[in-house]
Order: C-alpha cells, then structure tokens, then sequence
C-alpha cells in the first residue's frame, strides 16, 4: 500500500534543502506511479534522476510528459476525469515549476491510496 504524503510538507522540506528532498521525491513519485500504474518497464526513480541528471534535465521533460500521462491513468482508474496532463507537466517543467508536477503527481496518488 502506497503511503499518503503531505504535500504541504514535502513541498517546505523540498525547500528548506534547497532541492535536496526533491530528489527523494521525484525518485518515490517515479517508483510510486509506476507501481500505481503497472509500466513497471519504465525507468525506475533512482534511474531516472540518473538520466535526468546526466542528460542536463533533457530526459526530465519526458520525465514530466509522461509522469502527466500517468497522472491520467491513476485518475481514470479512480473515476476521475482525465485530460492531457502530460502537457500541462511538461509546459511546468520548462517554466522551472516541476516542483508542481510533484504536488499534482501526489494529490493523484493521494487519492488513488
């Protein structure tokens, strides 16, 4: 069973260590969504912050399109209505507001738990 997160919390945590957290949770949010989801063949967390990182955050903006997409499929297996947040993620991400794409990306599992 996937834990519920204070998003309040992680977000202040993210920024008190100015960013340091955030690879934590983008590592769990990874792992999480993939579980949630069963794309389990997709990159892991720790393999995708790997990417990300090598990459120049490159493989991050597919990162957020497909985190987005997966945020859809969590929703629709909810009930929930579900439209194209891959595209929303990945126009966050350029604007350097990804640390929303993990708060979306946790109310969605939050909600899924």
């Amino acid at each position: 069973m996937r834990n519920q997160r204070s998003i309040p919390l992680y977000i202040v945590l993210t920024l008190v260590t100015c960013g340091l957290f955030g690879l934590y949770w983008f590592v769990v949010l990874t792992d999480e969504t993939n579980e949630a989801t069963g794309e389990t063949q997709l990159a892991g967390g720790a393999l995708a912050l790997i990417l990300t990182i090598i990459t120049c955050n490159i493989y991050g903006w597919y990162w957020a399109y497909k985190m987005g997409e997966k945020v859809d499929i969590i929703k629709s297996q909810n009930g929930q209505p579900a439209g194209n947040t891959g595209i929303l993620f990945i126009i966050l991400q350029v604007l350097g507001l990804g640390i929303i794409n993990y708060a979306l990306a946790q109310d969605a599992l939050n909600h899924a738990a």
